[in-house]
């Protein structure tokens, strides 16, 4: 049965619907997998076995009784390890110093999976505080570096590093990952699976661990982008526990096929990507011209970079004030995270306030080009993922798309476009604010005419 966790999540939904599979076996799958394999690749923190096989069995009996909830009933998943759970099971945000961390409520986006029916077989390994202190190199976690399915020797990306290798491994169809700057959208990128990053404010993030209040999102990465807009349906929603979450229902609308969509091209990203990256984006650009539109499309010229890393740096110094006044990052894995937050501290409230106010700015010269657009494209990566034994090329200095996606709270999907040397890379679908529809179904359009989202890496059957 190992095969089935290969199969997106509306294939695996129609199997359990009909029982033609059974939740308790399939989780049962799930569990040995992320035993066998998870410690392989530094993917998983805690198997919630005990828990899984109730909710699992509980599933099947709800199944058995015509009792559906729907698409994720019986379908195991994992959770990156900054989201709250009950149950005695640790939550350790991937740093040493909070190992034996518990909470006596499950994160706002748990309960709404164990609504659904979902059934949570796993924490998920990340990068310590989620990348917070400004790492350089992928050991900057207690669970080991993070390494790629495809290529061992290489890293998944961070900060969402376990959900990544995991679902690209076929140890879970799905995971929850989270993204400030690049989160979901690396790791989804290097690993070859599709990766949503959601509009600020969609999901509830109550429950997850506070890097940087104005940039903080949770997301899933998954097979499809069919299955994120089904995933996405099932956690989005406002909750009165977190007041930044938006208002409004939002509900999965899958296009037409006839749908033409008109599509963006941002080539001034293309400057600062590799020759094989460049070559993969050409060729989805080909594929693209098929079924969608395309222009040429400039960005307005404003510094998000700049305002996105100061907004990032003073909040993340704020929300670790007092454990890192208190010493507490001389016990972080990665050595530069012992330091490297001290900057932060001295960022001056003038230019914090500065990068708010034009934050405002750029999110209507942002919207007004993208306005025409269904979409706006651009590589999701700049690079393929880099060797798991030295430092990371830092690409946050010319990654002006993650910029202006998190700093303005947007959403963006990316989706497989192809192999270099063996390793994936990815296309970056950017959308409007609250705009999650289109988005996806612009990805998943192009998912239906290529092939690359059923490519996996060999070795984890």
């Amino acid at each position: 049965m190992n095969e089935l966790l290969f199969k997106p999540v509306r294939e695996l939904a129609d199997l359990l619907r009909t029982r033609q599979v059974s939740p308790v076996e399939l989780t049962a799958v799930a569990l040995e997998r992320l035993e066998r394999h998870g410690p392989a690749l530094n993917a998983v923190v805690t198997v919630t076995r005990e828990r899984a096989l109730t909710q699992a069995a509980r599933a099947e009996q709800e199944i058995t009784r015509g009792e559906y909830r729907g698409p994720l009933h019986g379908i195991p998943y994992g959770a990156k390890d900054l989201l709250a759970t009950s149950e005695g099971i640790p939550t350790t945000w991937g740093a040493a110093p909070f190992k034996g961390q518990r909470f006596n409520d499950d994160a706002t986006v748990v309960k709404k999976l164990e609504q659904a029916g979902a059934v949570l077989c796993a924490k998920m390994a990340m990068i310590e505080l989620a990348g917070g202190m400004g790492y350089r190199q992928p050991n900057a976690s207690f669970t080991g570096p993070p390494k790629n399915p495809w290529d061992t020797t290489r890293w998944t990306g961070g900060s969402s590093s376990g959900s990544g290798a995991a679902v690209a491994a076929g140890l879970l169809p799905f995971a929850i990952g989270s993204e400030t700057w690049g989160s979901i959208i690396g790791p989804a990128g290097f690993c070859g699976v599709t990766g949503l990053r959601p509009t600020y404010g969609r999901v509830s993030r109550h429950g997850a661990m506070a890097l940087c209040w104005t940039l903080d999102k949770l997301g899933p990465l998954a097979l499809t982008a069919d299955d994120t807009g089904l995933l996405l349906e099932a956690i989005a929603g406002s909750d009165g526990a977190d007041t930044s979450s938006f208002p409004e229902p939002w509900s999965y609308e899958p296009a037409s096929d006839r749908w033409r969509p008109k599509l963006g091209v941002v080539r001034a990203t293309l400057e600062y990507v590799s020759d094989e990256v460049k070559v993969n984006f050409e060729r989805s650009l080909s594929e693209l011209a098929k079924f969608a539109d395309l222009d040429d499309v400039r960005l307005p010229d404003l510094p998000y970079i700049a305002a996105g890393q100061t907004i990032l740096g003073a909040e993340a110094a704020s929300a670790f004030e007092e454990f890192l006044r208190e010493g507490g990052a001389s016990g972080l894995t990665a050595p530069e995270d012992a330091y490297m937050w001290q900057a932060r501290f001295a960022i001056p409230a003038v230019d914090y306030l500065r990068a708010l106010r034009l934050r405002g700015v750029m999110a209507e010269a942002v919207d007004e080009t993208m306005h025409p657009y269904d979409a706006l494209i651009a590589p999701s990566r700049q690079i393929i993922a880099s060797e798991i034994d030295r430092e990371m090329p830092s690409s946050q200095a010319t990654d002006v798309m993650g910029a202006v996606g998190n700093l303005l709270g947007l959403p963006g999907i990316t989706v497989p476009n192809g192999l270099a040397g063996g390793m994936p890379t990815g296309l970056l679908f950017l959308g409007r604010a609250y705009d999650e529809n289109r988005t996806i179904n612009a990805a998943r359009l192009y998912q239906s005419r290529t092939d690359w989202h059923t490519h996996h890496p060999s070795g984890w059957e």
